[in-house]
Parts: structure tokens; C-alpha cells; sequence
């Protein structure tokens, strides 16, 4: 069992991935009122040595000793992973070593604005920011930045990095009715779409319940308008995650695990990690699926949001 790495997991995306996590749960610039790893504990723009890298190398080096190449090997986990300084050299250690398995980044892309942090990420085939908001105001409400943060920079970082990095930019919007869906933050989201020029802009919405009560999941009609209204060719939704199941590294024991954990009691997500030894977002894909076919509920508590067999 690894410390640092998880997987490989079914990724929508980018197929059998191999997740790196640098950073503890849930260190983060941002507590998206959405996340589905939970709330930020430790609300951050602090870079440094998270995570020890020669922890990270050692691990990686015992996982290709013993395993096929996945599809992917993705910097994400349950926080923001450019808050680790080591990022660049993981990276690079990565493609020295195994130059022909593809890289991505998943970021909320508010460090870009930092010259280093744009420089790190410069050998990435791939990287996944998020922008959920052009405007102050939807700014805080949905994403609920750290105090050193701002919409301007936050864009203005990704800007830059469009106009150094080579590689592919996919930027994931997540919609929540209320929150972000605003005619002007909708419309300055478009022009700031336009200057950060990405290959795909994806447009996403809650799969399960968040942080805070009531928010809901945009509709596919409520999306669909907001694509209709964008009228940019580059843009699409997001597929259902039940997807998740086609992909060939859906584990059904890891599912079967799940489900009988749950039977004997209700469990939030971190009860799942310590009782099943798997990752946050490992556990995250199987609870979506489990969720797309009907066969859990949810329900929140003070210590949490709690999941069980559907009655």
C-alpha cells in the first residue's frame, strides 16, 4: 500500500490513471464549496516540502517494478498539488524515466500566476485547471479562495501559462445554480475563456452532495444554455460519471468492498479511507458510479456527510 500514490483509478478522462498526491488531505489555496474530498482544513497558498520527494521517487520506482504502464500518470489528489515546491522535479523525474506515458496535472490553477509554478509544469502533456468564476463575488461564494487570492490574477495566471506551455489545456468550469450561473459571471467567464485560449473548456456540475447544504447539480438543460450562449466550438459537457464502469480498470472487488462496508453502517468518506486503506479519490470513483446506478443514499451530520445502502 502506497502513501504518496493511488490507483491506477477509472478516470473519465484520461483513462487508467496513476494518481500522485503531494499534498496532505486537505491542504488547498481554495475551499470549493463543491469538493468532494471535503472541507479545506488547512486553507493555504504556502508552497513547500509537503510531501518529501524522495518518498514520492521511492514509491513510483516500487510501482513500475510491479506493474504495467497506465494510460496516465496524474498529479491530483485532495488538495492543491502546485502547493508542493517538488512538483517540477517529480515531474521531470518522470519523464526522464518513463518518457512514454503521458502526464497531467489537475490544478484549480490559482498559483499560475506564479512564475514557478508556471515553469514546473512546463513538461506536462497535459494540464486540467479549473475557473468557476470571473467576477469577485461568485469568486468567493463558490470557491471561497484564500485571503491572498484574487479573480484578476487568478486569470491572469492562466493566461500566461497558455502563452509558455506547449502542451494540451483542458479548463474544467463547474456550474452550480445560485452560485456561479450569473449572466455577468457567465459572460466574463466567456471572455476570459477567450484569452486563456484552451484546447477543450469542460463544463461540470456537483455528482454528489458538497460541502455546505443546499446546493444542487446544474441540469443537462441548464448547462446546454450556457454552452448555447458561450457559442464557442471548443466547449462540452462532461460525461455521466457511469461511464466510469466501461473503463477497464474498474475494479468490482473494490466496489464489493464498498458496498459491504456501508451495509454494516454508514460511513463518511474518510471512515471508507481508513477502513478500506484506499485514497480519497480512489474511493471517490467507485462512490460515483455506486451513486449513477441508484444503489447509495447520502445524508449529512455534524461530523459529515454520511453514505449508506439506498432504503
Amino acid at each position: 500500500m502506497y502513501k504518496h500514490l493511488f490507483g491506477p483509478v477509472p478516470s473519465r478522462r484520461l483513462g487508467m490513471s496513476l494518481g500522485i498526491d503531494l499534498v496532505p488531505h486537505k491542504v488547498c489555496t481554495l475551499n470549493c464549496v463543491y469538493c468532494e474530498c471535503g472541507a479545506t482544513n488547512n486553507l493555504t497558498t504556502e508552497r513547500k516540502e509537503y510531501v518529501l520527494y524522495n518518498e514520492i521517487i521511492n514509491e513510483l520506482k516500487d510501482f513500475f517494478d510491479k506493474n504495467d504502464n497506465p494510460d496516465f500518470i496524474t498529479f491530483s489528489g485532495a488538495g492543491e498539488p502546485t502547493l508542493n515546491i517538488h512538483i517540477g522535479r517529480v515531474i521531470n523525474y518522470l519523464k526522464t524515466n518513463y518518457p512514454s506515458i503521458p502526464v497531467a496535472v489537475l490544478t484549480n490553477g490559482s498559483l499560475l500566476n506564479n512564475s514557478e509554478v508556471r515553469q514546473e509544469l512546463l513538461q506536462a502533456n497535459v494540464v486540467l485547471p479549473s475557473l468557476d468564476a470571473a467576477t469577485d463575488s461568485a469568486f468567493k461564494k463558490t470557491d471561497r479562495p484564500s485571503k491572498n487570492l484574487s479573480i484578476d490574477n487568478y486569470i491572469q495566471g492562466l493566461v500566461d501559462f497558455r502563452e509558455e506551455f506547449k502542451g494540451t489545456i483542458w479548463l474544467e468550469v463547474m456550474i452550480l445554480p445560485g452560485f456561479n450561473d450569473d449572466i455577468e459571471n457567465i459572460t466574463l467567464l466567456k471572455e476570459a475563456i477567450l484569452k486563456i485560449k484552451p484546447e477543450k473548456v469542460q463544463l461540470n456540475t456537483l455528482d454528489r452532495p458538497g460541502v455546505i447544504d443546499k446546493i444542487r447539480a446544474a441540469s443537462r438543460i441548464e448547462l446546454q444554455n450556457i454552452i448555447d450562449f458561450w457559442d464557442m466550438n471548443n466547449v462540452e459537457i462532461i460525461a455521466s460519471s457511469a461511464i466510469r464502469k466501461d473503463n477497464k480498470s474498474f475494479r468490482k472487488d473494490t466496489e464489493n468492498a464498498i458496498m459491504e462496508t456501508i451495509s454494516r453502517r454508514p460511513c463518511t468518506l474518510e471512515d471508507l479511507e481508513k477502513i478500506l486503506g484506499l485514497h480519497v479519490n480512489e474511493i471517490n470513483k467507485y462512490l460515483d458510479v455506486l451513486d449513477s446506478e441508484h444503489k447509495i443514499e447520502t445524508y449529512r451530520q455534524e461530523r459529515g456527510i454520511f453514505y449508506q445502502l439506498k432504503k
